[in-house]
Parts: C-alpha cells; sequence; structure tokens
C-alpha cells in the first residue's frame, strides 16, 4: 500500500521568546491563543478540511461506522436511587440522545416514567445534568444543560403531581445542592449574573445561597462568601441526622480543600472552618453525632478515614478509624450502618465493607478485574447499588443484599459483541527511570504477534485521573479486526495515590512523557 503524503497547511512563526528566569522559551504560534480571530478560524478550517480527507479515504469507515451503530443499540442503565420507599433509576434505550428516568415500587416492578428530556428540544442537546431527590423522594431537583455546555438551569419538581414548581435556578455550574430535612428547601452554590463581572472572572465569585422552595431565585438568601478569595467554590452536603450543614471548600481542579460546617439549630451562627488549611483531600462521609467521619490523604497519600470530634478538632486528635492501606481508597459510601470501600488495587477496584469502628468484615467478590463507576446506598438500607465494567464487560448494575450476603446482577444489557473470543491482561513495564508502570492489554485468544500487530496504546497521567478497566465500545472493532488495544497506568493519575499523582505534574511532568513512550518501546519489544 502506498504510503499517503499529506500536504499540509503553512502555519505562520512569530519570531516570540519570553525570558523566564533566565531561560529563553520560544512561543512562536501564540497568535493561535485567540479562537476568535480571523486567522486562527482559518488554521482550524484548513485543518479540519485535511483531516477531513484523509478520513473519508479510509476503506474501512464505512463498515467501521455501521459496526459501531449495531453494537451501540443497546439499553444502557444507572443504579437504582432509593428514596422514600421507591427506586429511582435512568435507562437509555438504543440510539436514544438521553436517558430517561424512571421510577419503581420495587426491583420487580413496571417502571413509571418521571423524566424524559428527549422531550425538551427537538435535536435531543438538552440533557439532565445533575438529579437530586430530597430524602422522602417526594422532590426533585434536576439540572438541564443545552449542547453540552457545564452551565445548567435547575428545576424542581413534584414527584406527586409530575408538575415542576414554578421557579427556576439559574447561573449553575459543577452544582451540588443540598435539601433541608424538612423539605422546606436547598442550599446551593451559583456565580454571578452574566455581565455582572468582566468575563474573565465568569467562574469565580461562587456564593452560597438558600433557595426556599416555591419563591423566585430573587429572593433566596446569601448564606457564605468569602470576597477574599474569589476564586474558591463551595458545594453543600447535610448530615444524615439533619443537625449540620457541611461545605466543602475546592479551589478548580486542585485536589485538595478544606471544610468547613454550621449547626443548623442555629442558622444565624458563623461557618466554623474545621479544616482550614487545603492541604490534604478531605471528603465528608457522615457523622455520629459530634463524630465526623472524613475521607483524606492528608499524612496518607492512599488514603484512610479519620474520626474528627467536633469539640476537640485538632489534627493531633483525630483518630484513625480506617488506617491507610497499600491500596489507594477510591470511594466511600455508608450503607447499612457499614463502610462500603471501594479500593484502588493495582488499577483495578475491590470492594470492601467495615463496621463504623474500622473493624474489617469481608471483600465482596466482584465478577472481573474492573471498575467500578459508582455506588448507590444510604445508611439505614439493607442493599447497595454498584456499576460495575471493565474492558469485555459492558456496564452492569449490580446489587448487594447485606442480609443475605449476595451480590447479584440486577441489570446487564446484552452487547452485540462475544467477548468470550477476548482476553485482557495486565502487565508491569519499567519506564526511563525504573519505575514500574502498569498497562492492561486486551486482545483476540490465540493472537500470534509477529512484530507488526496493530496496537492503539492510550494513556492520559494528568490531574489525579485514574485509568481503571472500562468498557470502551469504540475499541470493540479494534478487537474485532485483530488489533491489540493497550491502556497504560501512567504517572499523574491516582491509580497509586497522590504519591503517582504529584509524580506526573508539574516539574515532574516529563515522566509522564517516559512513561507513555516506555509502554509503547515495551509493545514494540514484546509484539
Amino acid at each position: 500500500m502506498k504510503k499517503k503524503v499529506f500536504d499540509y497547511p503553512v502555519v505562520r512563526q512569530d519570531d516570540v521568546v519570553e525570558d523566564y528566569h533566565g531561560t529563553a522559551v520560544a512561543d512562536p504560534y501564540r497568535w493561535l491563543e485567540d479562537p476568535q480571530a480571523a486567522e486562527t478560524q482559518a488554521f482550524v478550517e484548513a485543518q479540519n478540511a485535511l483531516t477531513r480527507e484523509y478520513l473519508d479515504e479510509i476503506p474501512q469507515r464505512e463498515w467501521y461506522a455501521q459496526r459501531l451503530t449495531k453494537m451501540w443499540d443497546y439499553p444502557k442503565y444507572s443504579v437504582p436511587h432509593q428514596r422514600g420507599g421507591r427506586y429511582y433509576l435512568s435507562k437509555m434505550e438504543g440510539l436514544q440522545n438521553q436517558p430517561i428516568w424512571y421510577r419503581q415500587q420495587t426491583l420487580e416492578d413496571e417502571p413509571q416514567l418521571v423524566l424524559d428530556p428527549n422531550t425538551l428540544s427537538e435535536d435531543g442537546t438538552v440533557a439532565i445534568t445533575n438529579m437530586t431527590f430530597n430524602r422522602d423522594g417526594s422532590l426533585l431537583a434536576y439540572g438541564l444543560s443545552k449542547s453540552g455546555s457545564d452551565w445548567q438551569t435547575v428545576r424542581i419538581r413534584d414527584m406527586e403531581s409530575g408538575e415542576d414548581y414554578e421557579e427556576q435556578i439559574e447561573w449553575c455550574k459543577f452544582t451540588v445542592l443540598a435539601w433541608k430535612g424538612d423539605n422546606s428547601g436547598f442550599y446551593y452554590s451559583r456565580f454571578p449574573e452574566e455581565g455582572s463581572v468582566p468575563a474573565e472572572e465568569a467562574t469565580f465569585h461562587n456564593k452560597l445561597y438558600w433557595h426556599q422552595l416555591g419563591t423566585p431565585q430573587s429572593e433566596d438568601v446569601l448564606i457564605y462568601e468569602r470576597p477574599d478569595a474569589p476564586e474558591l467554590g463551595f458545594s453543600p452536603v447535610m448530615s444524615d441526622d439533619d443537625r449540620y450543614l457541611v461545605v466543602d471548600v475546592w479551589l478548580g481542579a486542585v485536589a485538595k480543600n478544606q471544610l468547613y460546617y454550621r449547626p443548623l439549630e442555629d442558622e444565624n451562627a458563623d461557618f466554623v472552618r474545621l479544616i482550614d488549611t487545603a492541604d490534604a483531600m478531605f471528603n465528608f462521609v457522615g457523622n455520629d453525632g459530634d463524630i465526623f467521619y472524613v475521607h483524606t490523604d492528608w499524612q496518607a497519600p492512599r488514603g484512610r478515614v479519620v474520626a474528627i470530634d467536633l469539640n476537640h478538632p485538632e489534627r493531633e486528635n483525630w483518630r484513625d478509624v480506617i488506617p491507610e492501606s497499600a491500596d489507594v481508597i477510591s470511594f466511600i459510601n455508608i450503607v447499612n450502618d457499614k463502610f462500603a470501600i471501594a479500593y484502588m488495587h493495582n488499577a483495578y477496584h475491590q470492594l470492601k465493607l467495615f463496621e463504623l469502628d474500622g473493624t474489617f468484615i469481608k471483600e465482596v467478590e466482584l465478577p472481573t478485574i474492573g471498575s467500578i463507576l459508582e455506588m448507590s446506598g444510604k445508611r439505614p438500607h439493607s442493599e447497595l447499588f454498584l456499576s460495575f465494567h471493565s474492558f469485555l464487560y459492558p456496564v452492569t448494575i449490580l446489587r448487594y443484599d447485606f442480609t443475605a450476603d449476595e451480590l447479584t446482577i440486577y441489570k446487564q444489557p446484552a452487547v452485540d459483541f462475544d467477548p468470550e473470543q477476548y482476553v485482557t491482561e495486565q502487565v508491569f513495564y519499567p519506564s526511563k527511570d525504573g519505575t514500574q508502570v502498569s498497562m492492561f492489554l486486551t486482545y483476540k485468544k490465540g493472537l500470534v504477534r509477529e512484530g507488526n500487530t496493530p496496537t492503539l496504546l492510550y494513556g492520559y497521567g494528568g490531574f489525579s485521573i485514574s485509568l481503571t478497566p472500562a468498557f470502551h465500545l469504540t475499541r470493540l472493532p479494534w478487537l474485532e479486526m485483530g488489533g491489540i488495544y493497550a491502556y497504560a497506568n501512567l504517572r499523574g493519575g491516582n491509580e497509586y495515590g497522590d504519591e503517582w499523582h504529584t509524580a506526573g505534574m508539574r516539574e515532574n511532568k516529563q515522566n509522564v512523557f517516559d512513561d507513555f513512550a516506555a509502554a509503547a518501546e515495551w509493545l514494540i519489544a514484546n509484539d
């Protein structure tokens, strides 16, 4: 096959050099940083035209598109969320644009329609981005976004009548809602109205508000703000006993935060800065009265659970409930008065149960090496739902029954693909500095490697994002055509905790590229 020669568009280079503390750094393409400039848009159009020409000439393109369309045509489910004695879950039929939300009295009942976002726009681009029920399931606050935007408008629905309240909550982005236990309203955070601050500060000046049900947003009460630190954001959560409003104070994508709280018995009280230094990750898990359970990586890069007595909150008084182990704590729920913890073990998940005093109960065996996407369950419940998947295992909803001590499949889709013909293996390879890096390989059983096997290598290595085994439908035709799919766990992610993350950021960023290059070299040497 003759190698295609590309006629690449000519790109102007400017003589721009900056001096950073004695180091000259050339920046010849700075002019491309203005996306609105006519020259930038012409550059993008030329690049797109070149790419389009190449893609249109691929002989397998039409087969690939048809195969993907056929594969994609299967039902996709969310985990059920139990509220007020009912189960709420979403289902997306085959090629639908958006998932539809339903409710059921029991897990076996015929689902009843709750909310169908596909009816909210002709092109199906309005999506539900946030579903927050109150505790008894009688009220639902849901966010709507258009065309993939992070901005959302929050509506409130009465679940008995199926009607929405008149008010709409605007200027919400990355918004978390916390319903008050008496159903009178909720706490939420939002950004300034458009035009009230300079455009470059549109995602600054986040503020925490109280919304009284049945009133317009203009009457919402400002609860907390930090004009001295406009870059901070706030996410509220209500304690299970409705005694405390806990606020996660965050800064962009930084995986470190602060924790504040306020007793709800005195709504005029000042917030207590329980953790006022953002030197680690601190996630409120739950509480027993004045004892807060917090998941943190402070002095524990792989994570631990500590008990903080609000009467003696100094760090030297913190008590380990779940000490740090060799594996990373990914996330935690308190269900059935127990800690259900998803651990990251060598870049895949394990599920372990503990008593609230930290006593280990058991490991719940999962169907295969894979990843837990989400866990659903509340403290009073006797069941835990998991969304689970792997390279050859489509997203499946599992149910763990605490009473029966049994894990069963609740919803498993049928995909037009035979996983029994393929295999996944995990290998470890040395990076440039000798660090051992994990990599998953998925391929057809019996594949003979003769030094020319088509291989697709994927990695990320940043922002503490872990690459765990995942079902990527777009990779399946590649496997069917005899290719290998390689999935490398580069430094910069969180597969092995905060130390693995920091080893791939800022002054250590070169490690990420070295890890990726070493993965390619290993694949070549072992083909």
